[in-house]
């Protein structure tokens, strides 16, 4: 038997699968085999150098969402689900919201942006400058943002519930705030979260953050350090993001997931969800 390098490609496709699209794909990825696992298929082809974007660009066209497998992907060894707050688990990014009540929200979300496209390389600095324009906010305005603006995005709580049953550990990083983070984890259940806190006095925000940050390295940390505590490496995780300070964490993960995320991030990402729910990938983990 030929020993070629072999390459799986995953197919999201909750609407369905096009037939088209394996034509498609055929032509530019031949075709060696492939398995359904309803809402997903995946395909194994022989060619081995595969551009992601590329990949997303065809699948996207059909209405599917598409990755690529790493080589050390195993859906029994996953113990760990690491997953980035603001808009990947939920629809928005907090700080941007909090600095709306202050009506500097095109200030903040200006920088928010560039932070997350990746132009802005100290992750921490930006943030402080962001938290920095928060000064004066009442606490009100972020129970405010709580009750009224933020919402799990859609497949959130399906995802959490059936990874639990799975019995994986739920771990949610985030580069925002312990004030919203504390509250996600009563109401989805999360085994474990960690953010920044935001100094708070006489219910008033000071614009100042109250120990070490939680930037793309810190992410990378927490997410290491929950699957060696489980007894494994990295390749025990899966980690969901959408942007560059998610990066570290997802690289080497056992399988990392872009959730409309930015160009960069679905680039590197291993698998990406550019039109379907949080949940659409978890046929991949069917054991």
């Amino acid at each position: 038997m030929h020993n070629h390098v072999m390459t799986q490609i995953a197919l999201i496709h909750p609407e369905g699968l096009d037939p088209a699209l394996l034509t498609d794909l055929n032509q530019h990825y031949p075709i060696h085999s492939q398995e359904s696992r309803n809402r997903v298929t995946v395909i194994t082809t022989t060619r081995s150098s595969i551009s992601s974007l590329e990949l997303q660009e065809l699948a996207n066209r059909y209405r599917c969402d598409a990755g690529i497998l790493p080589e050390h992907f195993s859906a029994n060894k996953i113990k760990v689900l690491a997953m980035d707050m603001d808009s990947t688990l939920i629809n928005i990014e907090c700080i941007d919201e909090i600095a709306d009540a202050v009506g500097k929200k095109s200030e903040v979300s200006a920088i928010t942006e560039a932070a997350m496209r990746g132009e802005i390389k100290d992750f921490s600095e930006s943030l402080r400058r962001r938290v920095a324009l928060l000064k004066g906010v009442p606490e009100e305005a972020l129970h405010e943002v709580y009750s009224h603006r933020l919402q799990a995005n859609p497949g959130a709580r399906a995802l959490i519930e059936r990874v639990h049953q799975l019995g994986i550990h739920t771990l949610l990083v985030s580069g925002g705030f312990t004030f919203f983070t504390s509250r996600l984890q009563k109401e989805l259940n999360l085994c474990e979260t960690h953010a920044n806190q935001l100094e708070i006095q006489d219910g008033v925000l000071t614009g100042q953050v109250v120990g070490p940050i939680v930037d793309g390295a810190a992410k990378a940390h927490f997410v290491l350090a929950r699957c060696q505590a489980l007894g494994s490496d990295k390749t025990a995780a899966i980690t969901m993001g959408d942007g560059s300070n998610d990066l570290m964490m997802m690289a080497g993960s056992g399988l990392s997931i872009a959730y409309r995320a930015k160009p960069v991030v679905r680039e590197k990402a291993d698998l990406a969800l550019n039109q379907y729910h949080l949940d659409a990938w978890l046929d991949l983990l069917e054991r």
